[in-house]
């Protein structure tokens, strides 16, 4: 169900029109409710459309857009392999007064135990399981697997297919690639990355890279 905002409380922007912006696109269309009033982003030129959705402008144009009544925005930039960046759009968002709406694709399914923060987007498939908790800013892509009383931290990616085991917690920023899958009970750390394919079975430390295809910890 999407949050009720004041003001004009169906109204709301997309920053950012590249892979991450048109699946939000299409997201936004399957729950409904939602009037896309336009597309922010530095690197297309105004006035060309993004799935039918025009092109307002750049980071410029987000101040007349809050004065116009527009109070709700989605961030559309994925960050895969520069999480800074995707921060940085939430920074920029928050400055000029726009709230976030958690985003539910209606094929998702989500336990009513499990919550959801503001700006969490729940992508096509995806599962979230009961007593789960997912951070401020999180993308679960399409079909994730997040497992009974996970907590995945803010600004968090899974990639498609990814799998947690239950218990698991995830900390600020991760970023976990398609089809990785981590054991019950464990930890990863702040800002880790886990490459596509991975299976985790220890602890990955703040920081710490388990490369594509690989198991950790490494086989000595």
């Amino acid at each position: 169900m999407t949050e009720k905002f004041p003001g004009d409380a169906n109204k709301i922007l997309l920053y950012g029109g590249g892979g991450h912006g048109k699946t939000l696109i299409d997201l936004m269309r399957a729950m409904g409710g939602f009037e896309i009033v336009g597309v922010v982003d530095d690197q297309l030129q105004a006035g060309s459309l993004v799935l039918g959705v025009p092109v307002l402008g750049g980071a410029e144009s987000l101040p007349g857009l809050r004065e116009s009544g527009v109070r709700l925005a989605v961030n559309g930039v994925g960050g895969i392999g520069n999480v800074s960046a995707r921060l940085a759009v939430f920074d920029l968002l928050r400055q000029n007064g726009f709230d976030f709406p958690t985003l539910i694709h209606p094929s998702a399914v989500i336990e009513p135990s499990a919550s959801l923060a503001p700006a969490a987007q729940i992508l096509a498939q995806t599962y979230v399981s009961s007593a789960a908790a997912v951070g401020f800013g999180t993308v679960l892509n399409a079909g994730v697997i997040i497992s009974h009383d996970c907590v995945v931290g803010e600004v968090v990616n899974l990639s498609p297919g990814a799998a947690l085991a239950g218990g698991v917690r995830v900390e600020d920023h991760v970023q976990i690639g398609m089809n990785a899958t981590v054991n019950l009970n464990l930890t990863i750390g702040r800002g880790a990355r886990i490459g596509n394919g991975a299976t985790v079975k220890a602890d990955v430390p703040p920081g710490g890279v388990v490369r594509a295809g690989t198991i950790w910890p490494p086989r000595i």
